[in-house]
């Protein structure tokens, strides 16, 4: 069986220090100004007093199994390791269209300003070969993200999700299928933005898929009237066309 990786956050014991960020951002020589994760965060009422409070919410890729930003992409640079689940970015096939930074709605890749190519988080996949835990993961003081793989039914994450409610921060209309897991309760949940396909994707779905379907549908009818002209017509009539052809 494949692995499918996936993160399980306790947003309650987030604090909010950015150990996962500055973490991730080192690893991966991040540029000035650029994240692959993120700590977001809920408005506090103040109106409450003492009883004022703040819910930090760590995220990053969130992996999905329906991933709109696959289906964006023309090349066929970003795809979806079927071993691990994971969705990486092959920067030989990248054309630096963007397509598929717009296509994310959890804004969870950013275009390199020097490589021009696209860049996210991919569980810190050099880690993961030398058996080490994501760098945000393994620094995360109050151990909020837990990593692991979803099949492995002895794993943490599976007992995780097994003993425990969780949430998906899931976009509208479309829902990729997140597997970033939050325990319990979770805000802000209604932050992801909207899915934006390039206009050739649109074109594609909305324009030419009909034009094959009309010209399957024709062709099918065409099939259909030369299987009735053969059933109807005699043998004695097809003998004197072979005849007369000879």
């Amino acid at each position: 069986m494949n692995k499918k990786y996936c993160m399980v956050i306790d947003s309650s014991v987030c604090i909010d220090c950015k150990a996962c960020m500055v973490s991730c951002k080192v690893q991966h020589k991040v540029p000035r100004g650029y994240w692959r994760n993120w700590i977001k965060h809920s408005t506090p009422d103040f109106s409450l007093g003492k009883h004022t409070s703040m819910h930090f919410q760590p995220g990053g890729c969130m992996q999905c199994d329906n991933p709109t930003c696959v289906y964006a992409c023309p090349s066929g640079a970003t795809y979806k390791d079927e071993e691990t689940g994971i969705i990486h970015v092959n920067e030989d096939l990248c054309i630096g269209c963007g397509n598929c930074v717009k296509a994310c709605p959890y804004h969870a890749r950013y275009r390199h300003p020097v490589k021009r190519v696209p860049d996210k988080c991919d569980f810190c996949r050099e880690r993961l070969h030398m058996g080490l835990l994501p760098a945000c993961v393994d620094t995360c003081p109050t151990k909020a993200r837990t990593f692991g793989d979803r099949n492995d039914p002895d794993s943490e994450v599976s007992r995780l999700l097994k003993e425990n409610e969780t949430v998906r921060i899931v976009s509208r209309p479309v829902d990729t299928e997140p597997n970033m897991f939050y325990i319990s309760s979770t805000m802000p949940m209604d932050w992801p933005g909207q899915v934006e396909y390039p206009a050739a994707h649109q074109a594609m779905t909305g324009f030419v898929n009909p034009l094959v379907k009309i010209a399957v549908g024709l062709s099918g009818l065409g099939v259909a009237a030369m299987f009735l002209k053969q059933l109807f017509t005699d043998d004695e009539t097809s003998q004197d066309k072979e005849k007369e052809e000879v």
